[in-house]
């Protein structure tokens, strides 16, 4: 028999340890493995084993704390502190003890898996639980005990491949990831425990036993194979009147009994506690060397080598700075004969408080096809907004190892586009106030005078003046020549101001400019009147920036926006209030779309940011095309719609793709079990509280009931023609039938594929089915086809909507909607598409039904129209246009870094 020297083989992995972290502080002046290990309550036999474990830290070289807290703290208090634990960046690892008599009152198996996954070193979370399970030993953390056991199993010698092993004891900590290990390490593995029937019978068949099942000596002689190695887990107390504290440590094996039959056996009392925290020690260092890759890896490269690499020429690419870039529309004329790539679009199920992860599939699954299975590709992703950024949502640049980067690049100014637009939008309201107020206040010959006055004794119409006249049906140049009507018809829009429907804008949530009186100076002489402020990117310009296919079609569209009626019924517009050359010279620029990257290097055009409830959500039209080209006829372009697929994906196909031109070749459906539940009936959930325990535990009953919102919007998706691949975004919470089950029902419901992804937490390796899923889907021709012809009377087009994508009985409208409509039949506005605005948190008017209700009647309130962008919009129930801030901003956490000049708290 042979005892397995324990201490000696954990001093050697540390001191393997010790001498890689000084080779890793040599090359990182700054960095020092940090270790927190988090104790609620005090516990003697748990302070020897920190004291342990600190001790074994300071002699590697790891920073361990230890964090005490009174037994009496509440869960959400611990739940805060270990969040802020995670985004410590000077803490590699977390480790959390707590005393047996706070299990009543606090979660342990929430509290573990709040732990992030990079900090896991513990190796308890559900992930790395689920990790283990799926055999992936490579990447994350194994649990220490059942790891070091493993590793003194190796180092005896034992022939693991075809060994029998049983394993005694079940626990989360030990016996079942020990019997994992044990079968990824090719051996047939029994696992046992107290109840476990002729239980000598079958551990005597074991070549390899591993015990931790808490009972002393509880495994004899007699149960053990000759000649079998045997782990012992196991530390118990017993009395023991020859000791002066009259207890004695054993192991759960009779050690003078099994050690006369093992080969190999660890010593009493079968303490693999060094080994424990040897293998704590080693995830440590593994985490710290990980931060570094990570980090390493985040750094982008210059964007002149990436547009080098994508196939820009130099005089096609603008730089703004170092990590970003404005793409000239030159690239579309000179690649006007290269084949399209494949284009596909990213949407969601009806989206809940806490959002599916809609961005960061889509980047996962660029980087999936970009870096993993090596293929050209781009993702068009719109810009956030600042408001948002700072409110309540934070950023928007994906998230994990799924995101674009430098993400406070992607979420704060950028290259100006938004900023160009709020000037753009503004100055139009500018010039409309202004117009009216000089209407007001003049003769028809003084204004006539002002618009078209005397240069050095010439008068000349502007070019802009010239379409004017065109309009009115003036047939003459010479300002003089006019009559006096004509110049009372020319000089005098005539606006209605209970018609005006055009706001100022800014970028920021301030719910007090939701109404607002203007022109109380006594300069006004009282032309006072109420309006409001809306946030930038729902101004129209904004989506007429998303929608444009050329300078020359932006020119037109700007100076087509309706801004009011005059008193006649006809429309105004930008380009009679003479001001649409003025507004694409301030888009000039914005046009361009923003070259970025991704954290696994792949390129990304960031560019417009349209609404998703007001305007049609999706990036620009120009990025789509910019990309298609420059992937070829074997690349991909991810582009993402927003909110749910009965909003973002259907103004897609029906607005965005009428105007590009462009079929979709699939659809990603992006789902979580999360949603499902919540879809199924689960409990409300608050960004920021924690979750209700229904959606932490598996619940196959509310997984079915929910999954009917993912069916229907798979059939939302097949209604065009277009394949579906559904994205299951998996969380750690997720369990395998939860998975399993909604893959089988997606398939039923007519998907292509469905596929369970973790992009998130592994980047571009996480999304490799994902991405084999969508180039399989994409092999065969699309047969996309639009819902409606555009010729159709509004009511219709709005009613086909409703029916066939919500799921309604029929559409009622108010008098002020019919009243609107009519007005835009008679204003030649009948052949639009449809945009509509409804709340993005159901597929009816009311965001607390979940699910997918039939049968009810969908009210209209209102109908707008966007004249320029080139839709009208209809107002189901009530749309915010301008948010307010919470009472807790985004921006608490947000802060610069005074040392590194490096945004903080940007997430």
């Amino acid at each position: 028999m042979a005892k397995i020297l324990i201490g000696k083989v954990a001093l050697d992995i540390r001191n393997q340890l010790q001498s890689k972290v000084k080779t890793l502080i040599n090359e990182y002046p700054d960095l020092r493995p940090g270790l927190a290990i988090v104790q609620a309550g005090d516990r003697e036999d748990s302070n020897v084993y920190i004291r342990m474990k600190v001790k074994a830290a300071e002699e590697i070289g790891i920073n361990a704390q230890h964090i005490r807290y009174p037994k009496t703290i509440t869960q959400s208090q611990l739940l805060q502190e270990i969040k802020n634990l995670n985004d410590d960046t000077s803490i590699h690892g977390i480790i959390v003890q707590l005393p047996l008599d706070t299990e009543e009152k606090i979660n342990s198996d929430l509290i573990v898996d709040t732990i992030s996954k990079d900090k896991d070193v513990d190796g308890l979370t559900t992930i790395s639980a689920g990790r283990l399970s799926h055999g992936l030993l490579e990447g994350g953390f194994l649990p220490c005990t059942p790891n070091g056991c493993m590793e003194l199993i190796k180092r005896s010698g034992v022939q693991l491949a075809g060994a029998t092993a049983v394993v005694l004891g079940r626990s989360k900590i030990v016996g079942t990831p020990m019997a994992e290990l044990l079968k990824w390490h090719h051996c047939t593995v029994t696992t046992c425990h107290s109840k476990t029937a002729n239980l000598p019978d079958v551990c005597s068949k074991a070549d390899i036993l591993v015990v931790g099942i808490g009972r002393p000596e509880f495994v004899k002689g007699s149960w053990v194979k000759p000649g079998a190695c045997v782990i012992d887990c196991g530390i118990n107390s017993i009395p023991d009147s020859t000791k002066k504290s009259g207890q004695r440590l054993v192991g759960d094996v009779d050690f003078n009994e099994v050690s006369k039959v093992a080969s190999v056996i660890t010593p009493v009392p079968g303490g693999v506690g060094p080994m424990t925290v040897a293998m704590l020690m080693q995830n440590t260092v593994i985490a710290a060397a990980k931060d570094i890759e990570i980090a390493t890896s985040q750094t982008p490269k210059d964007i002149s080598e990436l547009a080098s690499e994508i196939g820009l020429l130099t005089s096609e690419v603008d730089l703004y700075g170092k990590k970003k870039a404005k793409v000239s529309l030159k690239v579309l004329d000179r690649l006007r004969h290269q084949e399209d790539g494949k284009y596909v679009v990213v949407a969601g199920i009806t989206p809940t408080p806490l959002g599916e992860g809609k961005s960061t599939t889509t980047i996962g699954l660029a980087q999936a096809l970009g870096s993993q299975l090596k293929k050209n590709v781009f993702a068009c992703v719109r810009q956030p907004s600042q408001g948002p950024t700072f409110g309540i949502k934070g950023g928007a640049a994906g998230g994990g190892y799924s995101q674009v980067i430098p993400m406070d690049e992607f979420n704060l100014h950028m290259t100006g586009d938004i900023h160009a637009i709020t000037a753009a939008n503004n100055l139009l309201a500018a010039q409309l106030d202004a117009r009216m107020f000089h209407e007001g206040t003049q003769t028809d010959d003084a204004l006539y005078g002002r618009l078209v006055p005397k240069i050095k004794g010439v008068r000349e119409f502007s070019p802009i003046q010239i379409n004017r006249l065109k309009k009115l049906g003036i047939n003459k140049t010479n300002p003089d020549d006019l009559t006096e009507d004509e110049i009372r018809r020319f000089a005098r829009l005539d606006i209605d101001p209970s018609t005006i429907t055009w706001q100022r804008v800014l970028d920021t949530n301030d719910r007090f400019l939701r109404k607002i009186t203007i022109g109380q100076s006594d300069t006004e002489k009282g032309k006072t009147r109420e309006c409001q402020f809306d946030i930038s990117v729902a101004s129209e310009i904004m989506a007429v920036l998303a929608l444009t296919t050329s300078m020359k079609d932006m020119r037109e569209r700007l100076g087509k926006m309706v801004v009011a009626s005059d008193n006649s019924g006809q429309p105004v517009t930008a380009e009679d209030l003479g001001v649409s050359g003025a507004l694409t010279v301030l888009m000039k620029d914005a046009i361009r779309p923003n070259l970025m990257q991704t954290l696994e290097g792949t390129p990304v055009f960031c560019h417009a940011g349209p609404f998703a409830n007001i305007a049609h959500g999706n990036s620009s039209i120009l990025a789509d095309k910019i990309g298609l080209k420059l992937v070829g006829s074997d690349g991909y372009v991810i582009t993402e719609a927003g909110f749910g697929a009965d909003i973002g994906m259907e103004k897609f196909f029906n607005i965005k793709c009428r105007y590009s031109g462009l079929s979709p070749g699939a659809v990603v459906l992006v789902a979580t079990i999360r949603a499902l539940k919540m879809h199924g009936g689960g409990p409300k959930v608050t960004p920021g509280a924690p979750l209700p325990s229904v959606y932490l535990q598996e619940n196959l009953e509310l997984v079915e009931k929910g999954f009917c919102n993912l069916e229907k919007q798979i059939k939302n998706g097949l209604i065009f023609g277009v394949p579906v691949v559904v994205a299951i975004n998996s969380f750690s919470t997720d369990t395998v039938n939860e998975l399993e089950k909604v893959k089988s029902m997606c398939t039923t419901a007519g998907a292509f594929d469905a596929v369970v992804c973790t992009h998130w937490a592994e980047g571009g390796k996480g999304a490799v089915d994902l991405g084999n899923a969508v180039i399989n889907a994409t092999k065969n021709k699309s047969h996309f086809k639009y819902l409606y012809d555009l010729e159709k009377p509004i009511e219709e087009k709005i009613r086909i909507i409703a029916r066939e994508i919500y799921g309604a009985a029929d559409v009622a409208f108010s008098e002020e909607a019919q009243t609107r409509i009519d007005r835009y039949k008679n204003q030649g506005f009948n052949d639009l598409p449809i945009c509509m605005a409804k709340t993005h948190l159901s597929l009816t008017s009311d965001p607390n039904i979940k699910g997918a209700p039939t049968g009810f009647q969908l009210p209209i309130r209102d109908v707008r129209a966007s004249i320029g962008a080139g839709f009208l919009y209809p107002i189901v129930g009530t749309m915010s246009t301008m948010p307010g801030l919470p009472t807790r901003p985004c921006f608490y956490d947000i802060d610069l870094n005074l040392e590194t000049e490096e945004v903080e708290g940007l997430f």
